[in-house]
């Protein structure tokens, strides 16, 4: 015989109440409603093992039951929806006098792991930027190419390529935007909490800047309309979601395995220069992090690299 599914506790008559008051005075979507009861009839089960009913459940046991459930492998985000759906229980069941106080008040769910930022290979960001689309209008080929070089090449920020201008300017100050000097090889970018600071330029950079700039102007009559390094076909500053789509195209086109956005190429240069030199407050001040703390996920990133070097070529890690 097969044996019998599990069925939900039963809810008590206040759980009921609470489903019917958020059914008729939210009117919740008919999923909505789904998982509120599902999240009671959970707490229930927990308060049956507990040997308690819900309306004498203490934040000592609330705690305990998260930890449950944590142990059990639901992430920190599910058990913060459980929480949610719990605390809205909690709350009207104090308004309406049942409990003395909200016992999921000061109950959080445990912090989810921050997700490694995504970096491309080494191979797939060089075939990136040395990638030419055969056929393409050689104004905008010029033109992505410096976006790639300078995103990958100097790990700028989305913001504050789009922010760049030719050349300083008093309006380029006062409205917070960054220029290129490629005399002097570097890049003078406004970021985040309006702080400055000049990253070099390198040699593929520059040179794929240099190429720009000699057509930047060629649709507009000798002279674009905008200061901006990067136009669109309007001569007007090109915008961030822009870049994306080019850059998304671009990835497409080269083959690469995966669709690059611009932060990606940010996270392979400071991935792919720490590997490198090791140097973590070099890759800090290029990144212009405020906090160091914010680039150590990149030594994470190298240490992957590194298990996946020492799995592939160490004897004692090869399994037969």
């Amino acid at each position: 015989m097969q044996p019998e599914t599990p069925q939900p506790p039963q809810l008590p008559p206040e759980a009921l109440q609470y489903l019917e008051h958020v059914r008729v005075e939210k009117r919740l979507a008919a999923r909505t409603l789904t998982l509120y009861t599902l999240d009671l009839q959970r707490l229930a089960a927990f308060a049956a093992d507990a040997g308690l009913p819900l309306l004498r459940l203490t934040g000592a046991h609330v705690r305990r039951f998260v930890a449950q459930m944590h142990a059990a492998g639901r992430s920190g985000r599910g058990i913060a929806l459980i929480l949610s759906g719990w605390r809205g229980f909690y709350a009207w069941a104090a308004r309406q006098g049942l409990v003395p106080h909200n016992p999921v008040q000061d109950v959080r769910a445990p912090k989810a792991p921050k997700p490694l930022p995504k970096a491309l290979p080494v191979d797939e960001a060089v075939r990136l930027a040395e990638h030419e689309e055969s056929g393409a209008d050689p104004w905008l080929e010029a033109r992505d190419a410096a976006i790639v070089e300078l995103l990958y090449g100097c790990g700028l920020r989305v913001g504050e390529l789009v922010g760049l201008d030719v050349a300083p300017s008093p309006a380029a100050h006062q409205q917070g935007r960054g220029w290129i000097d490629l005399q002097a090889g570097e890049a003078h970018v406004f970021g985040k909490g309006a702080k400055r600071r000049s990253v070099p330029v390198g040699r593929a950079a520059a040179e794929a800047l240099r190429g720009w700039l000699a057509v930047r102007a060629q649709p507009f009559g000798g002279a674009a309309a905008d200061a901006a390094l990067f136009v669109g076909r309007r001569g007007a500053r090109l915008s961030a979601q822009s870049v994306w789509l080019r850059l998304r195209q671009r990835s497409q086109r080269a083959g690469l395995t995966t669709p690059v956005h611009p932060h990606m190429l940010r996270h392979s240069f400071a991935s792919h220069l720490l590997q490198s030199s090791g140097d973590l407050r070099a890759v800090q001040e290029l990144l212009g992090h405020a906090n160091i703390t914010t680039t150590q996920v990149y030594t994470r990133l190298d240490f992957q690299h590194l298990a996946r070097v020492y799995d592939q070529a160490h004897p004692r890690a090869r399994r037969k």
